[in-house]
């Protein structure tokens, strides 16, 4: 791949990542709990490296020529947004270091929650499917596939490296801090509920664009 390309792209993913949105959320959640946030981290880079799979198979250009599959799938990240927003809300008397990581429910479960939140996070989604094709080459010394996957590993790693620090970051200020870990976690989860319903309400006039067709 060409040098200014790679560069490029990794500055698209740098401020994609730095953008705060259901990952940051999440991030930040994670890093209120006793045990480590690894497992969050590792959930969300999961999401977003099945969307480098899927895009190195022709998924994304599925996608593209299909515009409601986008929606639907959009639809579905809303709705998974919309719940782990009102767990996590749910959960805002309990945050904290005095208390059992009552948040994650396991490592296993917290996992499971960061690859939810990347894999259908419409961000993730419009980036893999809309931005990412831009600094693909078909005349490259690479194939396409392969270049799809190099492009998808930049942004695992860069949102992976981002997200860690925000965790570090929310964990670090907050430790002595129990009243602001329990504001931040009720912050996060509103802010969930209020993306999930913000791309619901979104999604209305496709949705029924498409059900009446």
């Amino acid at each position: 791949m060409e040098p200014h390309a790679l560069a490029g792209f990794f500055l698209v993913a740098a401020t994609l990542a730095c953008t705060p949105g259901p990952d940051w959320a999440y991030s930040i959640a994670a890093g209120l709990g006793r045990r480590s946030f690894a497992p969050a981290i590792a959930g969300l880079c999961s999401g977003y490296l099945l969307h480098t799979v899927l895009l190195a198979f022709g998924i994304a250009a599925l996608v593209a020529t299909m515009p409601s599959v986008l929606v639907w799938l959009t639809v579905a990240g809303a709705l998974y947004l919309l719940w782990l927003g009102f767990t996590t809300a749910k959960s805002w008397r309990s945050a904290g270091f005095s208390t059992g990581d009552a948040q994650s429910g396991g490592r296993l479960a917290s996992y499971l929650r960061g690859l939810g939140t990347s894999s259908i996070n419409p961000k993730g989604m419009l980036l893999f499917v809309a931005l990412l094709p831009q600094f693909i080459s078909p005349t490259a010394a690479l194939p396409v596939p392969v270049q799809s996957g190099i492009l998808g590993l930049v942004f695992v790693l860069t949102a992976g490296l981002i997200y860690s620090v925000v965790a570090v970051v929310s964990r670090r200020l907050l430790r002595s801090r129990p009243g602001a870990a329990r504001g931040v976690t009720l912050a996060s989860g509103i802010i969930m509920l209020g993306l999930g319903a913000t791309l619901l309400a979104q999604q209305a006039a496709p949705v029924l664009a498409a059900v009446g067709r």
